[in-house]
């Protein structure tokens, strides 16, 4: 039996990426796996059995976790997302910086771990090293599904829309760089481009609220061309990608990022930074690349999707057409793995 970890995102209220995963792999797994709190499972569990989590941990938040990990009364694995509250603590929630080195080490007493990327992977495996884990668990990496809500995959061409709408998905937040798609729309409305960004996200606690400011504040001559969708239902995320040229994923730091990959299945080319993390989805097609943070590049990206029908429909063309990965798929390698 799988006992899969529902001890925190069992009864998670937002969308984050980690929520994603464990809700879709949840789904896909069915009745092969028994959703359980991770003291459920160190009750239930015997030796044929897998412990299987998404979530992140430490001893503090999971008193008595290190003993169970260490009694070894069944096997477990984990899926592990990415190391960046170790790369990019002044930009991260105080208590995922605190956590995340415990979090790390923990790791490494599982019998299996999947990464969500290959970069995820070499942050671990280098993190490890750094650390002198010895006999450290074979680390494998899981490709993430890109149907996001189950949805089928959109392949043919949608009509489109009189004024071009650009979409953002993600939370409000420094890593994801919404401030710098504002300086660059800023900059191409003053020039005359007539275009619509639409800001879809929950708004970090720590680190969010300059940037609503910043939104309200640009909403003011700006109330046509740009919307903050802080609460979207699925809905209304559909309706968004239904009548969006392309997406925005300006980030500066990703585990994987399952935006891009969810824009692809809903044939939408995606506007990403150059981060050899998203490469690994991105070079396939569909995708335009542009140096993380770079203004100039971002303006002159974003003017090209704007403004050249044939760019936009030749991205547009690889999203409908080129392979990407569905959640089942990743279960059941899960499964398989585990059997």
């Amino acid at each position: 039996m799988i006992f899969f970890d529902t001890t925190k995102t069992g009864a998670a209220g937002h969308r984050s990426g980690l929520t994603r995963v464990s809700a879709r792999l949840r789904a896909e797994l069915g009745p092969r796996a028994t959703p359980a709190a991770w003291e459920e499972a160190a009750r239930r569990a015997g030796p044929g059995d897998w412990f299987l989590t998404t979530e992140l941990f430490c001893e503090e938040e999971r008193p008595g976790f290190s003993a169970f990990l260490a009694a070894r009364r069944c096997r477990k694995a984990a899926v592990f997302h990415d190391a960046i509250p170790l790369r990019q603590p002044h930009i991260t929630w105080p208590q995922s910086v605190a956590r995340h080195p415990g979090y790390m080490k923990l790791l490494a007493q599982f019998d299996r771990v999947w990464a969500v990327s290959a970069a995820s992977r070499a942050d671990l495996l280098g993190y490890w090293r750094w650390a002198g884990v010895e006999n450290p668990p074979p680390v494998a990496v899981l490709a993430l599904g890109a149907d996001g809500h189950g949805a089928p995959r959109v392949t043919a061409p949608r009509p489109a829309p009189r004024v071009p709408s650009l979409l953002c998905v993600g939370i409000l937040e420094p890593r994801k760089n919404q401030a710098l798609l504002l300086d660059v729309c800023e900059d191409l409305w003053a020039e005359g481009l007539a275009f619509e960004l639409h800001l879809v996200g929950r708004v970090n606690p720590h680190f969010g609220r300059p940037l609503v400011a910043r939104i309200a504040a640009l909403r003011r001559t700006r109330r046509t061309l740009l919307h903050f969708h802080e609460a979207a239902d699925d809905a209304t995320v559909a309706a968004l990608y239904a009548s969006a040229r392309a997406t925005l994923f300006p980030t500066i730091a990703e585990g994987c990022g399952l935006p891009l990959l969810e824009s692809l299945w809903q044939g939408v080319p995606c506007v990403c930074s150059d981060l050899p993390v998203l490469r690994e989805n991105a070079d396939a097609g569909g995708c335009l690349g542009v140096a993380a943070d770079d203004r100039a590049a971002w303006r002159d990206a974003l003017r090209r999707i704007v403004t050249d029908d044939a760019l936009v429909a030749r991205l547009g063309s690889e999203a409908l057409v080129r392979p990407l990965p569905p959640w089942r798929a990743a279960a059941d390698a899960l499964a398989t793995a585990l059997a």
